[in-house]
């Protein structure tokens, strides 16, 4: 399951979504989200399902991929749906005793751990998009235009775009070693299978020392390869390759408000 993570991997292809400007997919990426907490009834959801299918099947990359990336979210899921059904007020619509505690389901506690689910199911697969279809090197790129205007007030906008793009690549990275250590201790008798939640749980500690370890060393492999390049000599830096917004840039900005206000009028009005 750790392997199935697709945030932070990117997947080379030649699809419309790749070859947009990095800082275009960052704004689209966060109005995408910020337009999936503000829509809450069936109509638009549908139709925010039909515009994430169609950003799926246009990215380029098998669906089943894309998918599978909400599989290690599962249990998230699960918990978020279960909260919400019985902590939440209202009609009741079944109520049991267990060890003298009262117990509701209510019908705003199932609808609200729908929605709240599907939400993250979504969030899951649009945070994905952007990382699958943007290089590393592009997201640093996309992200320090976008804090560039904190420069004015001596924000080192680079060096934070750095850092985070580091730590979105390392997850897969540090999710595939830690699917390693797990093999080799279950070649060596370890069971992460059988037991109950608390005895998978003590299972686990043995594997944070080597994961730890692992991720040190990899923290400075990386720092001493920078410094070898003279990155932390300071100065201003140039690309190789310039992202600019293009005419298809701005085709793709014009499709995307139409989409989104299709999708507030299908809110608002209807």
């Amino acid at each position: 399951m750790l392997k199935d993570i697709t945030i932070g991997k990117y997947v080379p292809a030649r699809s419309p979504l790749h070859r947009l400007d990095p800082l275009v997919k960052i704004i689209f990426t966060a109005f995408y989200i910020a337009a999936l907490f503000i829509i809450n009834k069936p109509l638009p959801y549908a139709v925010f399902t039909a515009y994430t299918l169609i950003i799926m099947l246009i990215s380029g990359i098998p669906v089943k991929m894309i998918l599978k990336g909400a599989r290690p979210m599962l249990w998230i899921f699960i918990f978020t749906a279960v909260f919400n059904v019985f902590m939440t007020t209202g009609e009741t619509l079944w109520a049991f005793d267990i060890f003298s505690l009262s117990i509701k389901i209510t019908r705003e506690g199932v609808i609200s751990g729908a929605v709240l689910t599907v939400r993250l199911f979504y969030l899951v697969i649009g945070t994905s998009l952007l990382t699958l279809t943007t290089s590393p090197l592009d997201l640093t790129d996309g992200i320090e235009k976008l804090l560039s205007p904190l420069q004015k007030i001596k924000v080192p906008s680079h060096e934070i775009a750095m850092m985070m793009t580091i730590a979105i690549r390392f997850i897969p990275t540090l999710s595939e070693e830690t699917d390693k250590i797990m093999k080799a201790q279950t070649a060596r008798g370890a069971d992460f299978e059988t037991g109950n939640i608390i005895r998978r749980a003590k299972a686990m500690l043995p594997l944070l020392v080597p994961l730890f370890i692992s991720a040190f060393r990899r923290a400075d492999d990386l720092a001493v390869a920078m410094e070898s390049r003279c990155y932390s000599s300071g100065g201003k830096r140039t690309k190789m390759k310039e992202c600019r917004f293009t005419s298809f840039d701005l085709r793709a900005v014009i499709i995307f408000a139409a989409a989104t206000a299709a999708l507030m009028t299908t809110q608002y009005m209807l």
